[in-house]
Parts: structure tokens; C-alpha cells; sequence
């Protein structure tokens, strides 16, 4: 709805880039080269997936606009929030308006990509809903103008078979109160709630929110949930063509996930910061 089509990247905040790109190649994804914004003082890595992708995002210039990444990072590295896709920014800003929801954007970023055969420059249309709209978690909307320089075939095989990021689970202390705001945005048959939990289908990739008792139970016989204030980004859920694959993968990265209903589990000490869910999409 509204030209949103789904998850488009995930964000994950981290205090040093050069150890946590050398992280994440240990868990078996293939790292793109270093990016960093223009006019900003942060930079990235990314995962780039078949559907979907993950940034990872730290400060290159403590003394430029960081975003607020530097008083997210004093707290904790992890999950920061997401960024929704779409494939006209301009005519999302104008269906989230007319559907009563306040928006900033479109507004443009680039970022210098530093490849072997010199820098390129991908560029984003980003579209920023009100706060109150997307109640529980940090998003905004993203247009890839330039989507030939980020996604090369190259950068899409990753050891570990991933393929796909499916979802994002948030703890938050009452699901259901949020449930107006997200069938605003996404439709009334792509919300289902309860007290305990809330569901959001965006189209591409689900968004999962629970009450903390409802993740600690969940995680429990892996490792205890944080307690981080609320809401917060707890897990990210991937696909992997195949599990067994991902399983040695890891286990060749110095990892050993644990079973968690027919995927694998990795906790916050092993990933920097969030549970790390795979799942076999064969």
C-alpha cells in the first residue's frame, strides 16, 4: 500500500566498521567495499542479498552529522531500525499524504562506494513518515536511483547460502495498541494482534512485535534477552538456500548457532549485538 513494497535493508549500528565487517565474513556473507555518505560523517559495509540487504553502519567523522548513530552507539550496537522500498519516492510522499500520514521527502542521499577501479556514486530517494506512523520501530522509506552500482552479481553469493532478508522481530511492551497505526500503512489484512504479539505483512518480509515475556520465553534456552529500553530491535530473520550449508558455514566462521523450532539461532554476543535467525527456504 501507499508504494511501499516491503522490507528494503536492514540497520545494524556498530562502533568499529573495519571489526565488524571482519564479523560478518566470519558468519559467511560477502561484504561489499566501503561506503560513506556525502555531507555525513558515517560510512558502511553492506550484505547485499538476492531480496533485500543488510548495513552496516558506523561513524567515519565523528565531528560531521552522524544521523544520531553516536548517541544510539553510546548505549549498545545493534539493530537500529529498517528502511521500506519502493520504486517511485515521489509518488509514496504523495500516497502517504493523502492517506492522512505525515511525510518528509522525498530528499536525496549519495554515497561515495570506494571499489577497486575507483569510487562510484549510488544515490537514494528517501521518504521519511512521521514518527507516530510507524509506532515501535525507526523507518523510512527507500528509491534505489542507481541500483546497477549496489547490486552486482558478485556480491549476491555469501557462503552461508543466504538469500533473502525475511523480517525483523522488535520488543515493545503492548502490541495491540499499535495496531491502528500499521493497518494504516499496510492494510487491515496484514495486521493480526493479540496481547502478547503483533504481526505486520509488508509485502516483502514480515515484522514481528512482542512483549519482552514473549521473546525471553522464546530465547531463554539460548541466551536471555536483554534489557534494552523499549522498543528495541531484538532479531533479524534471513533465508538461507540451505540450512545445512549455513550450519557448516558458520561452524567454519568459529560459530555454533542453536536450533530454534527448523532454523538455527545465533545470540547477541556471537553477531554484535542482535539474535541472528536463519531458515531454509528450499
Amino acid at each position: 500500500m501507499n508504494g511501499i513494497k516491503g522490507i528494503d535493508h536492514s540497520l545494524i549500528g556498530v562502533r568499529d566498521l573495519g571489526a565488524a565487517r571482519a564479523a560478518w565474513q566470519r558468519l559467511g556473507f560477502t561484504v561489499t567495499p566501503r561506503g560513506r555518505h556525502i555531507g555525513w560523517g558515517t560510512g558502511n559495509y553492506c550484505i547485499m542479498l538476492e531480496r533485500g540487504y543488510i548495513e552496516l553502519l558506523g561513524i567515519v567523522d565523528a565531528g560531521r552529522f552522524t544521523n544520531n548513530l553516536d548517541t544510539f552507539l553510546k548505549t549498545r550496537e545493534g539493530l537500529m531500525g529498517l528502511a521500506f522500498a519502493t520504486d517511485d519516492a515521489e509518488a509514496c510522499a504523495a500516497a502517504l499524504r493523502r492517506a492522512g500520514i505525515e511525510t518528509e521527502g522525498p530528499k536525496q542521499l549519495k554515497r561515495l562506494l570506494e571499489l577497486p577501479e575507483g569510487t562510484v556514486v549510488p544515490e537514494f530517494a528517501l521518504v521519511h513518515p512521521a514518527a507516530d506512523a510507524l509506532p515501535g520501530l525507526k523507518a523510512f522509506v527507500c528509491q534505489h536511483l542507481t541500483p546497477a552500482l549496489t547490486r552486482r552479481p558478485g556480491w549476491l553469493a555469501h557462503p552461508n547460502g543466504a538469500t533473502a532478508l525475511l523480517g525483523m522481530t522488535i520488543a515493545v511492551e503492548r502490541p495491540r495498541a499499535l495496531v491502528p497505526a500499521w493497518r494504516k500503512l499496510f492494510g487491515d489484512l496484514s495486521v493480526r494482534a493479540d496481547a502478547q504479539a503483533m504481526l505486520v505483512e509488508t509485502g516483502m518480509g514480515r515484522l514481528l512485535f512482542a512483549t519482552p515475556d514473549t521473546l525471553a520465553a522464546r530465547y531463554r534456552d539460548i541466551a536471555p534477552l536483554p534489557d534494552h529500553a523499549r522498543p528495541w530491535a531484538v532479531a533479524m530473520t534471513l533465508g538461507v538456500a540451505d540450512l545445512a550449508r549455513c550450519e557448516r558455514a558458520l561452524a567454519a566462521g568459529g560459530f555454533a548457532p542453536a536450533r530454534l523450532g527448523e532454523g538455527l539461532l545465533l545470540p547477541p554476543i556471537a553477531t554484535g549485538g542482535l539474535f541472528l535467525e536463519f531458515l531454509g527456504t528450499d
